[in-house]
């Protein structure tokens, strides 16, 4: 029997976060310690089987709670179900299905709820599954936003392509999401992308904490009804971010990892002007500032990223960092 494994990263938001979803431009990585596996196999009936994080059997009230705090009240199974509806849509009329049935589950190690696009490495992962298992090609370029409309369509998610972009493209990805840059096939927009060389980032730090983290859409939803509101602060900050992506793909280019992580730091202080932040992810920031890293979110909150330029920085970066809780790694890229 032939078992499908396939694989989504976890990504990190280098610079212009969250402009994706806002006309704008960024430049993110993908994080290949961290990711979620599609199992997929033939079966006599098609069945979605519950991981970890779908549970609904606890020891007790309080194991409960703790889960519903660093899960949420949803799993993954969500995610996968919508994705195997979404294909099949995308598929009518373009190409014909098989009629064997599957079995599919997924494995992560991504921690949720803290911005490293746990949700869409799921997506990314289960639609790589189906697409060999029905050995279907969709183009890479219409892939992301197929991934993203599973969320945005499916189950009301606000999001942007910058995540899925990453995650289908791999390595490092230039977007460029502006109005004269969008282009539109079989019903879905996509950006222009640009791979870029991983050799060209200067060493980089990751950290989350899940005890920190916090709902993609807790920050997204409130910043999304100002943006179409028009409210001036929030379309400056887009307009603003904008020219900090294109500005680091100049610097990468240039090898100047000193303004990029100039470029860093002013990509959160821009967010912390328009967005509330969290006291436990401002601690993060705060933290990896005073071992003279950079800091900026990764996502949404509860991770963030930063030049951390040699091993002694790095290590006292993760002293003060664990102390507080915090996970921390050097992302491998390539």
């Amino acid at each position: 029997m032939e078992i499908i494994r396939t694989r989504g990263f976890a990504r990190a938001g280098l610079v212009g976060n969250p402009s994706d979803g806002y006309h704008g431009k960024t430049i993110s990585i993908i994080v290949r310690d961290l990711y979620a596996d599609a199992i997929l196999y033939e079966w006599e009936q098609l069945e979605l089987v519950l991981s970890q994080e779908d549970r609904s059997r606890f020891d007790s009230i309080q194991e409960l709670a703790r889960d519903v705090r660093t899960h949420g009240y949803y799993g993954g199974i969500r995610l996968v179900k919508a994705t195997i509806k979404k294909f099949v849509e995308y598929c009518e009329g373009r190409h014909r299905l098989h009629e064997r049935n599957f079995s599919v589950r997924y494995e992560s190690n991504i921690p949720r709820c803290v911005g490293l696009a746990g949700s869409s490495a799921i997506i990314v992962a289960t639609l790589r599954a189906l697409m060999k298992f029905y050995q279907v090609q969709i183009p890479l370029y219409l892939q992301p936003s197929l991934a993203l409309s599973v969320e945005t369509d499916e189950l009301g998610i606000t999001g942007g392509l910058q995540d899925r972009v990453i995650q289908v493209h791999e390595g490092m990805v230039y977007m460029d999401f502006a109005r004269e840059s969008m282009r539109e096939e079989d019903g879905f927009r996509y950006g222009v992308y640009e791979r870029m060389d991983p050799v060209l980032l200067p060493p980089l730090y990751v950290a989350y904490s899940v005890e920190a983290g916090e709902p993609t859409e807790v920050s997204h939803t409130p910043l999304r009804a100002r943006y179409e509101q028009g409210d001036p602060a929030v379309h400056a900050a887009m307009g603003r971010f904008a020219e900090l992506g294109f500005e680091a793909r100049q610097a990468l280019l240039r090898g100047d990892a000193t303004k990029l992580s100039r470029l860093m730091d002013e990509n959160f202080d821009l967010r912390r002007s328009i967005v509330p932040i969290l006291p436990a992810h401002l601690q993060m920031i705060e933290t990896a500032r005073s071992v003279g890293a950079s800091a900026k979110f990764a996502g949404s909150g509860g991770a963030i990223i930063g030049v951390c330029p040699d091993d002694a920085t790095y290590d006292e970066l993760k002293r003060r960092l664990n102390a507080i809780n915090c996970q921390v790694l050097r992302p491998t890229v390539r």
